[in-house]
């Protein structure tokens, strides 16, 4: 409720001081700033700038339009409920443009209120190192299985340039290296990317670095992009259960899904206000529905908990957070 009463007051002081009344929405954003630094020409360079509702109305992204066609936004999950999270993706245009560029995002939100949000990029764009594809794509594979992947990073320029190293923060990716067509100015590199069985289910969105001996710029971003399937996956990834009063009961629905057929064994949470069930079809498929119930406490406030969903496979068992808010009557 004072978050209510404080975005309540925001509207109110935003007929007489508009740069105030906004800044409820721009409090959302994680950053509102970034600097691709120096990327290939080519290069697949993105970033999300992050948003999450903080309040308890819902919030909804109506646009977003850029100053420059140097960078092409895209909004993901516009509607937000409490605690839910977006992005707006900024998307870096390296094979139209060269040479330093920026880029102001303009983010229109026009609910619970109308406000603006301007978000910033930057980054300059090589014409002399190309590499193709623009990023490694791994693509979809199922957890445990490892994939390999190329990419050609060539330059033409000036010097005797080299790639001396690749590194990266995720060891679960590997890179071997051959160098072809090696002449003073030219030089082309293909580089093999090797993931492992081990990289746990999930997106993937990381950076491999290409360190050079290149003064202008000694380390060069390439993208490494795809995702990792579960063998048992729940959907939502996260349960919201809403604003609700004390004593209000609410039931909602998780999908768990399967590559193969299997059976729930068990769905428990510490919280006794969570319930599940009944669960009486125990026939092994690939899809199961379980009905999640929460009963409000007399407590005001966030109640946050983890839901663990046991199966006959024992390699997998899917575990999600579930929330509500208990909001004053």
């Amino acid at each position: 409720m004072l978050r209510r009463a404080l975005l309540a007051v925001g509207l109110t002081l935003l007929v007489s001081a508009p740069l105030f009344g906004q800044e409820w929405a721009s409090k959302m954003f994680e950053t509102t700033d970034h600097d691709f630094g120096t990327v290939a020409r080519g290069a697949r360079v993105e970033y999300s700038f992050v948003l999450s509702n903080i309040y308890l109305e819902d919030v909804h992204v109506a646009s977003v339009r850029s100053s420059c066609g140097c960078t092409s936004p895209r909004i993901e999950n516009p509607s937000l409920k409490t605690y839910e999270n977006g992005a707006i993706v900024a998307a870096f245009n390296t094979a139209a443009f060269l040479g330093q560029h920026g880029a102001t995002l303009t983010v229109t939100i026009d609910k619970p209120f109308y406000a603006e949000v301007q978000l910033h990029v930057k980054g300059y764009i090589r014409s002399d190192v190309v590499i193709e594809p623009g990023s490694v794509q791994i693509g979809d594979v199922e957890k445990g299985v490892p994939a390999v992947q190329k990419v050609m990073v060539n330059y033409s320029g000036q010097g005797d340039w080299k790639i001396v190293d690749v590194r990266g923060i995720n060891t679960h990716l590997s890179v071997d290296m051959v160098q072809h067509n090696h002449q003073y100015g030219q030089v082309a590199y293909e580089l093999t990317v090797h993931m492992d069985g081990k990289m746990p289910a999930g997106y993937i969105n990381d950076h491999l670095m290409l360190v050079t001996n290149d003064e202008q710029g000694t380390q060069i971003p390439l993208l490494v992009e795809g995702r990792v399937l579960p063998g048992i996956s729940v959907s939502p990834s996260s349960l919201f259960l809403g604003v609700v009063q004390p004593g209000q009961k609410v039931t909602k629905q998780l999908v768990v899904k399967g590559a193969k057929p299997f059976r729930i064994v068990s769905v428990t949470c510490k919280d006794k206000s969570f319930e599940f069930g009944p669960i009486t079809d125990q026939t092994a498929k690939t899809l199961h529905l379980i009905p999640v119930t929460f009963l409000a406490g007399k407590d005001f406030g966030r109640v946050s908990q983890t839901i663990k969903i046991e199966t006959d496979r024992g390699d997998t068992t899917p575990e999600l957070a579930a929330y509500a808010v208990v909001a004053a009557p």
